[in-house]
C-alpha cells in the first residue's frame, strides 16, 4: 500500500490508478487481507502487458493466495475523483438489460459529517447484500473513515436498476441521496457504471461471473 502507488506513476499507458484497502461488511473494521486496484488504461494490450510482466505486480501476486480481475468498459461516469473524471469517455451505447454490469461509487467525506455517513451505512449495506442479481460487493477506501468507495457486480443491468430505483428500495435510496445533498456530507463524489467484458481468477473461492 505504501510503495506500489509510486511505482504505478511510472507505468506507460496507465492513465489513472488507485490502490484501495477494504473493510468488513462495508463497515469501519479494516480487512488487512484484501485489497483492490482500480486502473484505467490507454488500451487492452497495455493493460495485459502490465498484469503479465510488471515486476511490482508480480510481487503482489506472489504474496496473494487469491486474485480476481475484471475487464470493464465505462458506460457512465458522473462526478470527480481527485478533481477529474477518469471514466469520461465519449458516450457509448448502454448495456443491454440482460448484460452484466459493475458499479463503482466513491466519496470524500467531510470529517465533521463522517459520523452521520457511517450511521447510514448499515441499513444500506444490508439492503444491497440481499438484492436479487447481486453477485459480489465490497467496501473499499483510499483512507480510513473519510475516503470511501464501493464496488458491486450485478448479473444484469436490469437487476441493478431494480435495486437502485425500484419500489422496494426507492425510499431509502432517495432519502440517503437527499441527505447527502442537504447536509453536505461529501466534498467530492463519483458514480460510475461499467459493462463487464471478461473476468478471471477467484473471489472467495469462485468466479462470481465467469466470462471469457
Amino acid at each position: 500500500m505504501g510503495t506500489l502507488p509510486r511505482q504505478l506513476a511510472a507505468v506507460p499507458g496507465l492513465r489513472f490508478a488507485k490502490l484501495l484497502g477494504s473493510g468488513y461488511d462495508f463497515g469501519l473494521k479494516p480487512n488487512f487481507a484484501r485489497y483492490g486496484l482500480m486502473a484505467v488504461w490507454d488500451d487492452d494490450a497495455t493493460a495485459r502487458r502490465f498484469f503479465e510482466r510488471n515486476p511490482h505486480w508480480q510481487a503482489y501476486q506472489e504474496r496473494s493466495h487469491e486474485l480476481w480481475t475484471a475487464d470493464l468498459l465505462p458506460l457512465q461516469g458522473h462526478g470527480l475523483w481527485d478533481g477529474s473524471n477518469p471514466f469520461d469517455y465519449a458516450p457509448r451505447a448502454d448495456a443491454p438489460a440482460e448484460a452484466p454490469v459493475a458499479v463503482l461509487t466513491r466519496a470524500s467525506i467531510r470529517l465533521l459529517r463522517s459520523w452521520k455517513f457511517w450511521q447510514a451505512v448499515p441499513p444500506v449495506s444490508r439492503a444491497v447484500q440481499q438484492a436479487p442479481g447481486l453477485l459480489a460487493a465490497i467496501g473499499l477506501g483510499e483512507l480510513p473513515i473519510v475516503r470511501q468507495a464501493t464496488f458491486s457486480l450485478w448479473r444484469s443491468a436490469a437487476e441493478m436498476r431494480q435495486y437502485a430505483y425500484g419500489q422496494q428500495h426507492e425510499g431509502r435510496h432517495k432519502e440517503i441521496i437527499k441527505r447527502t445533498r442537504q447536509e453536505g456530507w461529501y466534498s467530492e463524489e463519483m458514480f460510475a457504471r461499467f459493462r463487464v467484458l471478461s473476468t478471471r481468477g477467484t473471489w472467495d473461492g469462485q468466479n462470481p461471473l465467469p466470462l471469457p
